[in-house]
């Protein structure tokens, strides 16, 4: 397994806490801002970096989602029960994000010189170290039945709490992972398995979509027995960002990132526009 350490060697390193729940702040707004991220890192402009962000009442779906035969009915649904729903511009399928769901990005550089295996095996890493003294049992293979399936689920005694995806922006990475820290990670995929039922009914499609079983699915808290929160999970974020040695920046986006941010995200929203026709622009303003 690679070190985590081994891909920030680097005089400094950025924290950037985007956690605070924020109606305004979207989970679209968060890829365009993990983009902007990393072309700074890419151009050489900025320090790795990691990012903490937390979105409420949200199902983030893959782009062979938005092919399901009936995606229509299937996010109308969804929106029925309130819930935001974005296409992402990284790997993967359909999750569930809310207040008790911590995502991390790790923005590395040198893309073009670390492989996609490396990335993920980093993150990997990083999470192990981060619950040491909890656990030695998290493991990274395929949970099958779970949603968002990968080679690099994580889990513990077989039940699925995290999955990872990757964006690469010219030399820049940025390894994303969801943590189900609080709650109920069954009644999550519950929702994802009646997504899907509904974006099927009963066809195959041109994809092999999961078949979700929710029984594959936990939350920390569940798997650990404890009283886990996405505040302490952050704290313990930080303490393992220290094994670095190097300072530990508190940041947010500069000048120059925020233009790349504003372009990234008019991608953003051409993306979904084009795919869901009650998308409107006027929703992910003040981001």
């Amino acid at each position: 397994m690679t070190d985590w350490k081994t891909f920030f060697n680097a005089s400094a390193f950025r924290l950037i806490d985007q956690s605070a729940l924020n109606p305004n702040f979207k989970a679209l707004h968060s890829f365009a801002v993990d983009d902007a991220l990393a072309i700074s890192i890419s151009n050489q402009t900025s320090h790795p970096a990691a990012r903490l962000w937390v979105h409420d009442q949200t199902i983030v779906l893959g782009i062979p989602d938005a092919r399901l035969p009936y995606v229509k009915e299937a996010t109308d649904w969804l929106r029925s029960k309130e819930y935001d729903v974005v296409v992402r511009n990284s790997g993967g399928l359909a999750v569930v994000l809310d207040r008790g769901v911590l995502n991390v990005s790790l923005l590395i550089p040198d893309a073009k010189a670390v492989s996609i295996h490396d990335g993920y095996e980093a993150m990997v890493s990083f999470i192990q170290a981060m619950f040491q003294d909890l656990t030695t049992n998290i493991e990274a293979f395929e949970v099958v039945g779970s949603y968002c399936p990968g080679d690099y689920d994580l889990s513990i005694g077989g039940k699925k709490f995290a999955g990872i995806s990757q964006r690469r922006v010219k030399n820049g990475t940025a390894v994303q992972i969801y943590l189900c820290v609080e709650g109920d990670g069954k009644a999550r995929a519950e929702l994802i398995r009646q997504f899907y039922a509904i974006g099927l009914q009963g066809e195959k499609g041109k994809f092999s979509y999961p078949d979700v079983d929710p029984d594959t699915m936990a939350s920390l808290q569940q798997l650990l027995q404890k009283s886990v929160t996405v505040g302490e999970v952050k704290r313990r974020l930080i303490q393992t960002l220290d094994q670095l040695q190097v300072p530990i920046e508190s940041d947010k986006l500069r000048t120059d990132e925020m233009e790349s941010y504003k372009q990234r995200l008019e991608q953003m929203k051409d993306r979904n526009r084009k795919i869901f026709d009650w998308f409107r622009d006027e929703d992910y303003e003040g981001g």
